[in-house]
């Protein structure tokens, strides 16, 4: 997919992957809607991002709504449909973490967690796809994580959230690719964004040092790897090599990675 003057709508667009992966597209010459729910930092992201444009036509709309609320999302696509038209590209990259030890959390967390990683995904592709529908043709990308992978210590509201994900997106593929709308799930690792800093606030020692065992990626990179593989129309799109190996090997390797996982643990508890 060429992006020059193709409309994408970026839910969580207004900071880490998902405004890096704006900034790239504006970049590229694409009119662009980030949604979100704060209004001062969409502002500060709509700035950004129209200083990355390539022509003064571009369009770069930003529209405040929270994705775990049906009627707000719906409205807000439906309002960037209306200014730039129907996208070509959907991102739905807005999320939460709240790591933490599972006797200790409480369910509002785990609710919370579900209602925007999941159902704040779910609710943008059924807003955004009645128009794809009717062009026959778009990209939805679909942004899950490492620990929508395999479980990961601490992380018991997060990755059950992005392991929703992965069996949406691939029961989605087959079922849109008839259609002429591809599908595509991101499983970034650790990266460097303002969501991370808060998730260290909450963090376990233990998963600590599970996650320190990977590098954390810029989100500017992570990007890079979003955008090629949607121009290659990937549906799996892994940063590094190491996710690579962790979605190809993942029932082969899991027992391995979860021996490794308890020495760490034992060694934070003795």
């Amino acid at each position: 997919m060429k992006f020059y003057q193709k409309h994408a709508i970026i839910t969580g667009g207004s900071s880490g992957i998902g405004k890096a992966t704006a900034i790239m597209l504006a970049k590229e010459g694409a009119h662009i809607s980030i949604i979100a729910r704060r209004q001062d930092i969409l502002s500060a992201a709509k700035a950004e991002i129209e200083a990355a444009r390539v022509y003064p036509e571009q369009r770069i709309i930003s529209v405040s709504a929270s994705v775990e609320n049906l009627a707000q999302i719906e409205e807000a696509i439906s309002t960037a449909i209306e200014q730039i038209g129907t996208p070509e590209l959907l991102i739905t990259s807005a999320g939460i973490a709240y790591p933490g030890y599972f006797h200790e959390l409480s369910l509002k967390v785990f609710e919370d967690t579900m209602a925007i990683n999941y159902f704040g995904t779910l609710y943008a592709i059924k807003s955004v796809l009645p128009s794809m529908m009717q062009k026959q043709r778009g990209h939805i990308v679909i942004i899950s994580s490492a620990a929508g992978l395999i479980g990961i210590y601490g992380y018991t509201p997060y990755s059950p959230s992005k392991f929703a994900l992965r069996g949406l997106a691939e029961s989605l593929r087959g079922e849109l690719k008839n259609l002429g709308i591809h599908v595509s799930i991101v499983y970034p690792p650790d990266t460097d964004t303002p969501q991370l800093a808060t998730e260290n606030l909450t963090k376990p020692a233990e998963t600590k040092l599970i996650t320190g065992t990977a590098k954390t990626w810029s989100a500017e990179n992570v990007a890079r790897v979003i955008l090629r593989g949607i121009k290659r129309k990937d549906f799996a799109i892994t940063p590094g090599l190491k996710i690579k190996l962790l979605r190809v090997w993942h029932s082969l390797i899991a027992p391995i990675i979860n021996w490794y996982f308890d020495i760490i643990i034992k060694k934070v508890r003795s």
